[in-house]
């Protein structure tokens, strides 16, 4: 098993809290001296549930003559104010708008180096006045369009970062989050490396760093070198550092516990998001259970599709940690709540989404019954996302959301 102590998190610039020892019941506050609100909630026992709707309210790329409705690998969608979709297409490095009733109505970026277009665009975020922000790998960027798919500007001052953003985004005042994963070069699965959190202004220009939190430790086994294979891996069931920003709120965790941390535009820490979760302890039955599981989704062992790399993916001697992750992504919503995603254990089937209201409150489980639907952006009233069939052809959709 993995020490604990990789599932610390310790955030460079935050200050030390100050909390309320008295116990603290379901959904109750507690604010300690420095002004910062801690609310504890106990989603198990809750049964406060949100929908989506049997059918999407939109829905874009079916089949048709019109290439623009064909997407290949989508980085990003957002509702603008109207109800019309914007829509990242990583293949073309296409920025795409839609009607609310799925029309194509503009396209501006492709493929080059010219003003407002893509080396490869990745990602988008919707802003106040439906600014829209275009990631651009590599380097890491922005381009910047307006509502009408007028280009405005280029964001370069984030280009040492090589790879695409690693937990973040861009708040409500144009004020990006970056992430990048810091190196660790010791992968003897001891030593973790580190989550690193930048805030820069709208030109770009360094503002502070929010955070450094310890992530995840590598390496490899015996098998694999003995097999010749250079694969690196995290222990089984390994947890992760995760951010998100969007509105004007900036979330950070540790998939290893229960609690998301909420900063405001002013990088002010305001809220400690926690929740209660038991039974999270790893033990032999889960790890024959995924062993079985790999088994089976490659084939088994006579299977063509068996490889020596599958022999080290579930090598004996790989090491595994001794919890569960509590979740495996977290979202700020456009209306600046929360959304968790727990983590699912081997043989479980998917579990609900978890939403949180912005003074920390739980909201409502919300089970995506549509199992071929990834969200991607959530609102007060829908949640947006991509939808794949069996050949891997990808639809955006939008769903309504509404609370039980």
């Amino acid at each position: 098993m993995t020490s604990r102590r990789h599932g610390l998190i310790l955030f460079a610039t935050l200050v030390a809290i100050s909390c309320d020892s008295a116990p603290q019941s379901r959904g109750t506050m507690a604010t300690d001296s420095a002004g910062i609100r801690i609310v504890t909630s106990d989603p198990m026992h809750s049964d406060a549930t949100c929908t989506l709707s049997g059918e999407p309210l939109v829905t874009i790329g079916e089949e048709g003559e019109d290439e623009n409705l064909w997407f290949s690998r989508i980085g990003g969608t957002g509702l603008l104010s109207d109800g019309s979709i914007a829509v990242v297409d990583g293949a073309s490095s296409e920025l795409r708008v839609f009607s609310s009733d799925g029309r194509h109505l503009w396209t501006a970026g492709g493929s080059g180096e010219g003003p407002g277009e893509f080396t490869r665009a990745w990602y988008l975020w919707v802003l106040p006045g439906d600014t829209l922000w275009v990631g651009n790998l590599r380097p890491w960027g922005y381009n910047v369009y307006a509502g009408n798919g007028e280009f405005v500007r280029s964001v370069d001052g984030v280009t040492h970062y090589g790879n695409p953003t690693r937990g973040g985004g861009v708040l409500d005042n144009g004020v990006s989050v970056n992430g990048s994963w810091g190196p660790s070069y010791v992968r003897n699965f001891t030593t973790p490396d580190t989550l690193i959190l930048e805030a820069h202004s709208p030109d770009g220009d360094l503002i502070k760093t929010l955070a450094r939190v310890p992530n995840m430790v590598e390496g490899t086994t015996k098998k694999s070198e003995a097999l010749g294979i250079n694969l690196i891996l995290n222990p089984l069931f390994s947890a992760r550092a995760l951010a998100d920003a969007g509105g004007n709120t900036i979330a950070i965790g540790h998939g290893r516990d229960p609690e998301v941390r909420l900063l405001d535009e002013e990088f002010r820490l305001r809220r400690i998001v926690r929740w209660s979760e038991s039974g999270r302890e790893v033990t032999s039955a889960d790890v024959r259970a995924y062993r079985d599981g790999y088994l089976e989704s490659r084939g088994g062992r006579d299977s063509g599709r068996w490889s020596d790399a599958d022999e080290v993916q579930i090598d004996p001697d790989r090491p595994t940690a001794d919890v569960f992750p509590a979740f495996t992504s977290i979202g700020v919503s456009r209306d600046n709540r929360l959304w968790v995603l727990p983590y699912r254990r081997p043989g479980q089937d998917p579990r609900q989404w978890m939403g949180f209201e912005p003074d920390g409150t739980f909201l409502c489980h919300l089970a995506l019954t549509h199992p071929d639907f990834s969200a991607n952006e959530f609102g007060a009233d829908y949640v947006l996302g991509v939808e794949a069939d069996e050949l891997g052809v990808q639809t955006v959709v939008m769903y309504r959301l509404t609370r039980e």
